[in-house]
């Protein structure tokens, strides 16, 4: 039976955190050195006392031993790890480890919190899975065991910059993970579909984007992002949530990438916003 839930567990490696996860970059190109600072997190489940890779995420370094990322990466997670390496391809040296952490993986370890409001039931919509109370306070934090002091930090913003930024304002997305949905027939896609279609290689993508229409009926705790290439936006995706969603030409992040409303990954797009005083104040409690 262990070997069986293993088994299992790793069958789901690196690919959703929950059903409606993103932060993924469609329509992008490769960072090429702009954003060091976001890294590729790999999360453990405890699996009958053995902790065994579950999801990956993407992540902002905003302090030499802090990561920033979404609370349904860290939600029910053991232990994290992150590499800051932009080719993160199963493939690629020096990481043969990847998705594991020990002697050679280059992998930082830390220890994953999020949010204590959560999908928490404090929410003001209602509570429960429905959207977008599944992911109300979407933001999570990974403490790492050592500093990480060669790539720069990412910056905090300060309380309600969202609502500073008129609608259209750039927003950089940057992020690791799926780019784009293979054409398999219907009766050969594994299950649960559409999810397994969505591949691409692991590598950090930036892609440009633009706030849309900040006044809204989720606005008080989310940023809406338009994700439409026709209009030359790039957009987030399948694959990797907690992307850093930066304020354009920016280091200073506005909100962490949360959830996509339509399995093509186009319209818009949902991020939890890290502007909110009690946020930003939860955050600062692992600020050195």
């Amino acid at each position: 039976m262990k070997k069986l839930t293993i088994g299992i567990v790793l069958s789901l490696v690196l690919v959703l955190a929950v059903v409606t996860a993103v932060s993924a970059i469609t329509n992008g190109e490769p960072d090429d050195g702009r954003h060091p600072y976001v890294g590729l997190l790999v999360f453990d489940v405890d699996v009958d006392g053995e902790n065994v890779p579950a999801w990956r995420c993407s992540g902002a370094l905003i302090a030499p031993n802090v990561v920033l990322t979404a609370g349904h990466c860290t939600d029910g997670a053991a232990a994290a790890r992150i590499w800051f390496y932009e080719d993160m391809t199963y493939d690629t040296v020096p990481f043969p480890l990847y998705p594991y952490g020990g002697p050679g993986s280059d992998a930082i370890e830390g220890t994953p919190y999020t949010n204590p409001k959560y999908r928490s039931d404090e929410n003001p919509y209602g509570g429960g899975n429905g959207l977008p109370a599944f992911s109300y306070r979407d933001v999570g934090i990974v403490v790492l065991d050592e500093p990480v002091l060669d790539v720069g930090f990412a910056e905090l913003p300060y309380a309600g910059l969202v609502d500073d930024l008129k609608n259209k304002a750039d927003v950089d997305l940057v992020g690791y993970g799926v780019q784009y949905q293979e054409q398999i027939p219907g009766n050969e896609l594994p299950q649960p579909p559409p999810y397994y279609r969505w591949t691409g290689p692991r590598v950090r993508l930036y892609a440009p984007s633009q706030k849309v229409s900040g006044n809204f009926v989720f606005s008080p705790e989310y940023i809406r992002l338009s994700m439409n290439p026709g209009g030359g936006t790039g957009g987030t995706c399948f694959g990797d949530s907690g992307g850093p969603d930066l304020m354009g030409g920016t280091d200073t992040v506005l909100s962490v990438n949360s959830f996509v409303t339509n399995i093509n990954c186009s319209g818009v797009g949902y991020s939890s916003r890290v502007d909110i005083p009690e946020v930003l104040e939860w955050i600062y409690t692992f600020m050195p």
